[in-house]
């Protein structure tokens, strides 16, 4: 069942969002259908939404709790660039 909603909201922010769901050929009421069902989703389990492939990647590589990814990323980028 499609039911009317009235929102108030700023005028330049509603200008903007016309313009990109125009851009996207989309509705604007679509757009904001579909934003609000992602984040009311049951389903969704956190705050980022991972694309398939990144899923796949979760848990691939084990490190130590002590793991410095700063450290190791400072050892590194210099290499890369010098070469």
């Amino acid at each position: 069942m499609i039911t009317k909603l009235t929102l108030t909201i700023e005028e330049e922010v509603i200008d903007s969002a016309k313009d990109y769901a125009k851009s996207k050929g989309k509705s604007l009421s679509k757009i904001v259908e579909n934003y609000l069902r992602l984040i009311s989703s049951k389903e969704q389990k956190s705050e980022f939404i991972l694309s398939p492939k990144l899923s796949k990647l979760l848990g691939v590589i084990s490190l130590p709790e002590d793991f410095d990814y700063k450290s190791e990323m400072s050892k590194i980028i210099p290499d890369k660039y010098i070469k």
